[in-house]
C-alpha cells in the first residue's frame, strides 16, 4: 500500500507540474484528469503488477507469498482485475480494514477478492534450515507396505514438511485445527485411509513418500551406473580422438 501510494502521490505532483503552464483548462478537466491518476496508480497497477508476476507484489515478495487459484494455479487477467477492483472499497476505501476482518473470519484467510476471484494467498518461502525427515509412526508399518500414496502437489507437500516440522511450536487448539485442514487436503491422495489422528496421517504420508522417492532415486542411480559403460564408452573398434 505504501509503495502504490507512494507512486501514486509522484504521479500526480507530476501531472500537476504538467498541466500550470495550461491555465485555460477547466476546472472539471482537472478534476477527470485526478480521478484518472489515482485510478492507474491504485488500480491498474495493482492489477498490471499481479498479472504480469502471476500472483506477485511487492508485499507479497516481502512476505514469501503469492496469489494463486483455488485449485494451486497460477492466476490470469481476470482473477488480477476482480481482486484489484474490490481492493477500491476493502483496501484503500477501508485502510485494508475489511479485509482483514474477511481474512480473520475465512478458513483461507481470503479478503473479499479472494472470494470474489477464486484465489487465495499462498505461502511459498521454502526454510533454509533443513528440516528433519518424517518417521513412520508406530503400529502403520502393515499399512505403509499396502497403501496407495500419491505424489502430493508441490504446495501442499511444502506445508505438510513444514508443519511437521514446526508442530510442536503451536498451541494445541491451532496445531490440531492446522493438521485437521491438511489432512482433508491430502486425504484425496491416499487410499486406504488408516484410522489415525490427521496429525499421525500426515506424518505417515511424509514419511511414506520420502521412503519411495528415496528407492526410486537409488534404483535411477543404479541404472545409470549400469549403464555408464555403455553410455561413455565407444562403439567396438572406433579410433580414439
Amino acid at each position: 500500500m505504501l509503495v502504490y501510494f507512494a507512486a501514486t502521490y509522484l504521479l500526480i505532483i507530476a501531472v500537476s507540474f504538467a498541466l500550470i503552464g495550461a491555465p485555460e483548462i477547466e476546472s472539471a478537466v482537472y478534476a477527470t484528469v485526478f480521478l484518472v491518476t489515482v485510478l492507474v496508480g491504485l488500480v491498474i497497477a495493482p492489477i498490471t503488477v499481479e498479472t504480469i508476476t502471476r500472483g506477485r507484489s511487492v508485499g507479497k515478495v516481502a512476505v514469501g507469498a503469492r496469489i494463486v487459484r483455488d485449485d494451486g494455479g497460477a492466476i490470469g487477467l481476470r482473477h488480477a482485475l476482480i481482486r484489484g477492483l474490490s481492493g477500491v472499497i476493502e483496501i484503500w476505501g477501508t485502510l485494508g480494514g475489511l479485509a482483514i476482518l474477511l481474512g480473520l473470519l475465512t478458513p483461507r484467510a481470503k479478503r473479499l477478492g479472494d472470494l470474489m476471484a477464486g484465489t487465495y494467498s499462498q505461502y511459498e518461502r521454502v526454510s533454509r534450515r533443513p528440516l528433519s525427515p518424517p518417521l513412520l509412526p508406530w503400529g502403520l508399518d502393515g499399512w505403509a507396505r499396502v497403501a496407495d500414496v500419491a505424489r502430493l502437489p508441490e504446495g501442499l507437500a511444502r506445508r505438510v514438511a513444514q508443519f511437521l516440522h514446526e508442530a510442536t511450536q503451536y498451541e494445541p487448539g491451532r496445531r490440531a485445527g492446522i493438521a485437521d485442514e491438511l489432512a482433508r487436503e491430502v486425504v484425496p491422495y491416499v487410499a486406504p485411509l488408516p484410522d489415525v489422528p490427521p496429525e499421525v496421517l500426515l506424518t505417515a504420508v511424509a514419511a511414506v513418500r520420502r521412503d519411495r522417492e528415496a528407492r526410486a532415486l537409488a534404483l535411477e542411480a543404479d541404472r545409470l551406473r549400469r549403464l555408464g559403460p555403455v553410455l561413455e564408452g565407444v562403439p567396438h573398434g572406433f579410433p580414439s580422438r
